[in-house]
């Protein structure tokens, strides 16, 4: 049987997050601005789900599995957190130096098993560690993947760092040899991306320019991670791209009452501001 796969709470910001047609949904969270100055600076971020880029028609992103860090790599205080009919708001104080990362991050087992006739869901919460009591003795059919998904901006107060880009190991993450908030148009960005801390070769990775709803053509560029895990981006002009890289997605046979160890899916999302020369 061909492999399936169901899901909890977290399949909802996975679909969000992955590289899909023009009339899909997708995640994301727009600062007010990435590259600021001052000692007593704020940002907003709202953050949506949304068809069209950057605009809010369609539902508020969930703000539990939001955090802040300074710099310096210490949590921030997430202030003002609002969420409306369609978009969630929130602020955070730039208190630091330095660059900002500002990320959603969710981690978790999704999959489906069969018992006594019927299609039953993993339930909520469940993990790699947990995965064998959470399925019952006789179910057949089991199907599941371990998800991981990121969606995250930085933010710089002054002169770009790069101590926050030390990676956790943990799913897709973006290690800079072009600064995220160093960005130029006509100049070429190069970024390499880590899968469990190491890189990841062949990766899709999507980038479509926001404003679309004021033009008749997507922009988007379909790209692909070398051996090194590293992806040359060449900007069409400046303003705000939205950034996606996605584990592909395996087609695998599985059978029997044990659970088979889980597909490895991943979804990295972030906004970029791109100035212009």
């Amino acid at each position: 049987m061909k492999t399936h796969i169901w899901g909890f709470a977290a399949a909802a910001a996975l679909a969000a997050a992955v590289a899909v047609p023009a009339s899909a949904h997708r995640q994301w969270m727009l600062p007010s601005s990435t590259v600021l100055s001052g000692d007593d600076v704020w940002v907003t971020v709202d953050a949506a789900i949304s068809n069209d880029l950057f605009y809010f028609e369609h539902h508020p992103m969930r703000l539990d599995a939001l955090k802040a860090w300074a710099p310096d790599g210490t949590e921030a205080a997430i202030e003002n957190q609002a969420t409306g009919r369609y978009r969630s708001t929130f602020d955070v104080h730039l208190t630091k130096k330095g660059t900002w990362r500002i990320a959603s991050v969710s981690d978790g087992v999704m999959g489906s098993y069969d018992l006594n006739g019927k299609t039953e869901r993993l339930p909520r919460g469940t993990t790699t560690a947990n995965l064998s009591e959470r399925i019952p003795a006789g179910a057949t059919n089991v199907r599941t993947a371990e998800a991981s998904n990121r969606n995250e901006i930085f933010v710089t107060v002054g002169e770009p760092t790069t101590t926050l880009f030390q990676p956790t190991g943990k799913g897709i993450e973006l290690v800079p040899v072009t600064h995220p908030n160093d960005l130029i148009a006509g100049e070429a960005a190069t970024f390499q991306f880590l899968l469990d801390g190491k890189p990841a070769a062949g990766l899709p990775v999507t980038v479509i320019p926001g404003g679309i709803r004021y033009r008749d053509q997507l922009g988007q560029m379909d790209l692909q991670t070398g051996a090194d895990g590293k992806v040359e981006v060449n900007w069409t002009g400046p303003g705000l791209y939205w950034v996606n890289v996605t584990t592909p997605r395996a087609v695998r046979e599985e059978g029997g009452a044990a659970p088979a160890a889980p597909q490895r899916r991943a979804s990295y999302v972030t906004t970029l501001e791109v100035l212009a020369p």
